[in-house]
């Protein structure tokens, strides 16, 4: 069912972009339609939370996967510029019930399994959003070149009618924790549970350090200012990206059955010296593929064990809220990520951005080693 859903959902992301490209969109609007993506996540994670932990969970994935499919299809409204208010509000609301969907995933998958098998569904499930972002941006492009916005966005829709059949069919038995708690003082409970366990805080802020790992503004300007007299600037960016996907695709299959909570620390160095030697290799486009694959060979292993660490600790009556605490600092993790390479750019080089990236992952080492003997 994720496979479906998120190969699906980009088709509609290219049409989107492609959509403001022909509206000649200005560089603000882009960038606010792109906050649209984030925001949700950010906002609503307390609301989420609560919502996640007090109702029926495969009813609420239902209602979900209903109305992101519903926002889908309103798309197909978006005609001209002076609709863009409506395109941001399609996709805030969107965005905001897929932000939900993933934290409800998330906060089943450790009522189900626990363990090594757990840190498995996690890594399955970042290859699977690794091979979409890869293939699915491809042919969502090929579609929309060849056939234009409405029917790629139409396709998507089909696809999220498929996921939301093919999940009304899964049978899942879980424990259902009844409460009569109001949202607002389960909201407030599930921060004093974060406040008087201290180690799902460190597990929360470790987790959100593979925020790190947020490329995207990075890729682009190197392909803008280094990469656009060797090849084309489309082709530089799909290229760096699939490289980095392929990577991420493949690496748990060579270091998962690796990791645990000793050789952690050795995967966090990887990660460091991969990214400073990215930063060194940048001037050359075909020697940054090698380099940028390096970076992306360690970071779905580190996503998937310390999120798994952060599931095993909390209790299942707090499992919801926590997790959907966790996707918001994760989230700003990537927000402030993207903002620092943006805002830097103006005043020193990528290779010192890339450098700086590549130390901050020491600070985590140092981290870790700090609240490895609490884990």
């Amino acid at each position: 069912m994720q496979f479906i859903a998120y190969f699906g959902a980009w088709f509609s992301n290219v049409a989107i972009y492609t959509m403001l490209v022909r509206f000649d969109s200005s560089a603000f609007v882009i960038s606010v339609v792109t906050a649209m993506h984030l925001i949700p996540a950010i906002i609503i994670a307390p609301l989420s939370g609560a919502i996640i932990d007090k109702f029926k969970i495969k009813n609420l994935m239902m209602l979900l996967l209903s109305v992101e499919l519903l926002m889908t299809v309103l798309l197909l409204n978006i005609n001209n510029a002076s609709q863009i208010w409506l395109l941001m509000i399609f996709i805030f609301i969107r965005m905001a019930c897929a932000s939900i969907f993933f934290s409800s995933e998330m906060s089943l998958l450790p009522k189900i399994i626990k363990g090594k098998a757990l840190q498995k569904a996690n890594e399955i499930h970042s290859i699977i959003w690794s091979f979409s972002y890869a293939f699915g941006m491809a042919i969502g492009g090929i579609i929309v070149n060849a056939y234009g916005i409405k029917i790629a966005i139409i396709l998507d829709s089909i696809i999220l009618f498929i996921a939301l059949i093919y999940f009304y069919n899964i049978d899942f038995k879980i424990e259902i924790i009844h409460t009569k708690e109001k949202l607002y003082s389960m909201i407030k409970d599930g921060f004093i549970y974060i406040k008087n366990h201290k180690i799902i805080l460190h597990l929360i802020l470790l987790h959100s350090s593979v925020g790190l790992t947020a490329f995207d503004t990075l890729i682009t300007l190197l392909a803008k200012n280094e990469y656009k007299y060797i090849i084309s600037v489309p082709l530089a960016i799909g290229l760096t990206n699939a490289s980095r996907a392929f990577a991420l695709m493949i690496g748990p299959f060579f270091i998962s059955n690796k990791i645990n909570k000793d050789t952690l620390i050795y995967i966090f160095i990887f990660q460091a010296f991969s990214i400073i030697l990215w930063s060194f290799l940048q001037f050359d486009f075909y020697y940054s593929l090698i380099a940028v694959f390096l970076t992306g060979l360690t970071t779905t292993t580190l996503w998937s064990y310390t999120y798994a660490l952060l599931q095993d600790r909390v209790e299942k009556k707090y499992l919801g809220r926590v997790i959907s605490y966790n996707d918001m600092i994760f989230m700003l993790s990537n927000v402030l990520t993207t903002l620092f390479i943006g805002i830097m750019a103006s005043y020193v080089s990528l290779q010192t951005i890339t450098i700086s990236i590549g130390m901050m992952f020491f600070i985590v080492v140092f981290y870790y080693s700090r609240i490895k003997k609490w884990i």
